[in-house]
């Protein structure tokens, strides 16, 4: 429960003031409900005893159901606040979550953040935070709300009806209600988890069939691939059933237990009536109110029931604790560049083996450093170190004079930019893709970088820099993404440019092109590239291989 708590805790802090006034909007609903119907029943059943008794003309009808009207129509009031206030809060805190979230995930390492581009763990990471916002909504407000209602209620009902009735709806509520809820949440655990898992797969599959139709209907697999999708549908309807199954059964358990509370207050309201204890239109509060009461249980069925996708959400989304941006600089200037690396070494996860083990280098600024080896020798992977992005090695970086370690996030990506393999657009225009880098970019930077990477004839042919992409850069081919995205890192001007295989797709006069255009775009930054093309290597003023 330690993950539900947190996530609480973080939820409410985006903004307590009006989480609070939320809560206490709802505390008044719950008990002007309470009020309405303990006064609704006193008034009904005194006028009709001022009636048999014949002195209905003197009874004071005015001053009751002007109460009556008031607790009805401020009952609604009450009702439309608690929506505001805590629909509002719950939007800020799911707002407040996500870039909480993005801080976490920024602190992965580069093959941990490159996983999460698929649409697994994209879906996964969505529904995760959209779960979340019943842990206030459907969860934590309406049990405390509920809580608070019933000590008020017993104590008012002390007062009037005496402790017996009080303390008979009380425990009956409290201790009751709270078993079923219980039983409940404990029943609907695995059920919320399996169905929500299932849905997700769902998703997922549904998607690997839409994007890979083609490739399965030439290999004959769609009879295959639409079998598997029905078996994974079939297993989420069973689960949602036996959630709903569940569920149905708790709220038949609740709707039973306000009968049973009900008429046990009933049935000792009459009691104390027939011995004399109580005035009989005092003795129908207890009755009214604890119909009343049921409206603190039953909104937590449906909460409740899906306690085991909260909880799954809410480990998933705390995971990575948050850090922080780390602290800044303590000597150094960003303006010296270069890179200095010695006797680096880095061991993934358990493996036997480093895969890089005492590499030393040194890139000055203005130089430009090809780092060469056969696949799976760790080329990459150093890049990935000297971005930050892997803080688990042996050794030491030194950017611009300065550790590695003690540069905040934001400064660090402010000297540094990482061209990775995996190229990534988003859906939107050309000039939207580009201003990711530069925020006050404008049209005559754009187009200059363009021409940096030999993209701005096929530009003009789409159309101009308003021009669409499709999600992931549909429109373009992968050559053309390629240079889309290192115009984007060019616009960072950075102080150290590190390049993963930079060329790739490109045709070997084109490779060469940019590879110039960039060392005259950014003439004083150092430039280290993991190539194997041999246009790469022979733009670059040395050559390190990393597997020596």
């Amino acid at each position: 429960m330690t993950s539900l708590w947190r996530a609480f805790r973080l939820i409410w802090g985006a903004a307590p003031a009006a989480m609070w006034r939320g809560a206490l909007m709802a505390v008044a609903v719950l008990l002007m409900g309470a009020a309405l119907l303990g006064l609704s029943g006193w008034f009904i059943t005194a006028t009709g005893l001022a009636g048999l008794a014949g002195i209905g003309i003197a009874f004071d009808v005015f001053r009751p159901s002007a109460g009556v009207r008031f607790l009805a129509l401020g009952r609604a009031g009450a009702r439309y606040g608690e929506r505001i206030f805590t629909h509002d809060a719950t939007l800020r805190a799911l707002s407040a979550l996500r870039i909480s979230l993005m801080r976490r995930l920024s602190r992965l390492s580069l093959p941990e953040m490159q996983r999460l581009r698929g649409p697994m763990a994209l879906t996964r990471i969505t529904a995760d935070v959209d779960a979340l916002d019943g842990i206030v909504l459907r969860v934590g407000l309406p049990i405390a709300a509920g809580l608070i209602t019933h000590v008020v209620v017993f104590l008012v009902l002390w007062a009037l009806v005496g402790g017996l009735v009080a303390a008979t709806i009380a425990v009956g509520y409290i201790l009751g209600g709270g078993l079923i809820l219980m039983r409940l949440a404990r029943k609907t655990y695995a059920p919320s988890r399996q169905a929500e898992r299932a849905s997700q797969l769902l998703r997922r599959v549904t998607i690997g069939l839409m994007r890979g139709r083609t490739d399965l209907f030439l290999q004959g697999q769609v009879q295959a691939k639409l079998d598997q999708l029905r078996g994974v549908d079939d297993s989420m309807r069973a689960a949602m059933r036996d959630l709903d199954r569940v569920e149905r059964r708790a709220g038949f358990a609740l709707a039973s237990l306000g009968t049973l509370v009900a008429s046990a207050a009933l049935a000792l309201g009459a009691y104390l009536v027939h011995e004399g204890m109580l005035d009989p239109a005092f003795g129908a509060i207890g009755f009214f109110v604890a119909l009343a009461l049921t409206e603190t249980l039953l909104p937590l069925r449906r909460g409740l029931s899906e306690i085991g996708r909260i909880r799954d959400a809410a480990e998933r989304i705390l995971r990575h604790e948050e850090q922080g941006t780390g602290p800044a600089r303590v000597g150094g200037h960003a303006s010296e560049g270069g890179i200095h690396v010695e006797n680096l070494s880095f061991r993934r996860g358990d493996a036997a083996r480093p895969l890089i083990k005492g590499f030393s280098m040194t890139v000055g600024q203005g130089e430009t450093v090809a780092v060469i080896g056969p696949s799976g020798s760790g080329k990459s992977t150093l890049l990935a170190l000297l971005a930050g992005t892997e803080p688990d090695y042996a050794g030491s970086i030194s950017l611009a004079g300065q550790d590695l370690r003690a540069f905040g996030e934001r400064e660090l990506r402010s000297v540094l930019t990482l061209l990775t393999q995996r190229s990534a657009l988003v859906s939107g225009s050309v000039f939207e893709n580009l201003a990711l880098a530069k925020s006050d970019l404008t049209a005559e930077q754009a187009r200059e970088v363009l021409e940096v990477v030999c993209l701005s004839q096929v530009v003009d042919r789409m159309g101009g820099l308003d021009s669409a992409l499709g999600e992931g850069g549909a429109g373009l081919s992968g050559g053309e993404t390629r240079r889309l995205v290192l115009a984007r890192a060019l616009l960072r001007h950075p102080r150290l440019l590190l390049l993963d295989e930079p060329t790739e797709g490109l045709d070997a006069p084109t490779a060469r092109q940019v590879l110039s255009n960039i060392r005259a775009y950014l003439p004083e930054a150092a430039i280290l590239m993991a190539s194997h093309r041999r246009a790469e290597i022979d733009s670059a003023d040395r050559v390190i291989s990393i597997s020596e």
